[in-house]
């Protein structure tokens, strides 16, 4: 047995039956580009919808002499043992490769289970045992999801291309599947000072890894500096990841950096992350919504300095501040003066999701002078409301 893939694209292949498997076989064929005909008296609603919708052309009955002319490759799947030794035996005849649903013994081809991620594909075949194939194929599957195999382009491609990634709340187990085969294909990686690091250590030597990561008065790169090595590099034909904390899209300037590639021309794609916003106070104890207690939530970033405090001051739910430690007793005095009652509770939760991750718990008069009592700094996230005291101390 000989293995190798076959490029169908626009080329003509015959399947023969109507059924379920005919039609998980057509289907995949139409994605892989090919030019469909079906064969058979009748279909179920799986490839009649494709039929409907022009994907494959369909003759309303049996198999004759003559349907494999043209055709590059067949599949029978009548369930009809005579039937399906017809097509092989004019298949043969035919020089054109057969595929049968019946008999893989009988066969002059083989489908085998296909593992896909992204432009990798892995075939698996087992000796003709299917559900082997396919235990092996979902296993793989997950490797390849995950970015536990290599990935990596050797070959350099036909261009550079950028993707934002969202690293999550810090935690390395917390950033999606999509991100980490994301980060497993990157030439470069340009990285936050709260992105998930941990996973740099999984990366190639040869990798580049460029610090991006912003600090208090401490910032590596410009945003604009950040949004040039994007482009520079992606235009040089490597690909290259924005390895970011939580969501490039909440707070994370993330638009800014889809905007300069767009505007050079640049292919970009985002990879959503799981908001610290979100998760840290998750991560401590606190629904920043709760039934009965709290239904909206407010996210403000401590790098808005002039947040408008009536407007905050009257409203509902939770109130989120991000990174806002070092303004946290301007903040709580603010929010007192526009209405919020001095006990209502809030919590500080340092280095969420991470092994030394604390929280501290207070009210709007008190939360200032207890977070100076513990040293309390960033990486913190601040939730102001009623939720605030459902929070497991630590």
């Amino acid at each position: 047995m000989h293995a190798l893939f076959l490029d169908v694209r626009g080329r003509r292949v015959l399947v023969v039956g109507g059924g379920p498997v005919a039609a998980r076989r057509a289907a995949r064929l139409v994605a892989d580009g090919a030019d469909v005909h079906v064969v058979a008296p009748d279909v179920g609603d799986d490839l009649a919808a494709l039929v409907e919708s022009g994907a494959v052309r369909w003759a309303a009955r049996g198999y004759a002499a003559g349907d494999l002319d043209g055709a590059w490759l067949a599949h029978t799947a009548t369930g009809v043992r005579a039937v399906d030794d017809r097509v092989a035996a004019d298949a043969e005849a035919a020089h054109v490769w057969c595929v049968r649903a019946d008999d893989a013994a009988a066969s002059s081809a083989w489908t085998p289970a296909v593992a896909r991620a992204g432009d990798v594909a892995v075939a698996v075949t087992a000796g003709g045992d299917p559900r082997r194939s396919a235990t092996l194929r979902a296993a793989i599957a997950t490797l390849l999801e995950t970015g536990a195999l290599p990935l990596r382009h050797h070959r350099a491609p036909a261009a550079g291309q950028v993707t934002l990634v969202g690293g999550g709340p810090g935690d390395p187990g917390l950033i999606t599947t999509r991100g980490r085969r994301a980060l497993a294909e990157a030439d470069v990686v340009v990285v936050d000072r709260l992105a998930p690091r941990a996973l740099l250590d999984d990366l190639d030597e040869d990798v580049v890894v460029i610090e991006a990561g912003k600090g208090p008065h401490a910032h590596t790169l410009t945003q604009d500096e950040i949004n040039a090595v994007l482009v520079e590099h992606a235009l040089a034909g490597r690909r290259v990841v924005r390895l970011k904390g939580g969501d490039p899209y909440v707070l994370g300037r993330g638009g800014e950096e889809v905007a300069a590639c767009v505007a050079a021309g640049v292919a970009v794609s985002v990879v959503p992350g799981v908001t610290s916003a979100i998760a840290v106070p998750a991560a401590a104890g606190i629904p920043v919504t709760h039934r009965g207690v709290a239904r909206q939530v407010t996210i403000l970033s401590a790098h808005d300095t002039t947040p408008d405090w009536p407007t905050l001051g009257r409203l509902e739910g939770t109130l989120v501040l991000l990174m806002g430690v070092g303004r946290l007793d301007a903040y709580a005095a603010e929010l007192v003066a526009h209405g919020r009652a001095p006990d209502t509770p809030v919590a500080v939760v340092e280095n969420g999701t991470l092994p030394e991750q604390r929280t501290t718990t207070g009210t709007l008069a008190t939360i200032a002078g207890l977070a100076r009592e513990r040293g309390v700094g960033n990486p913190a996230v601040v939730v102001v409301g009623e939720v605030a005291a459902l929070a497991e101390p630590s």
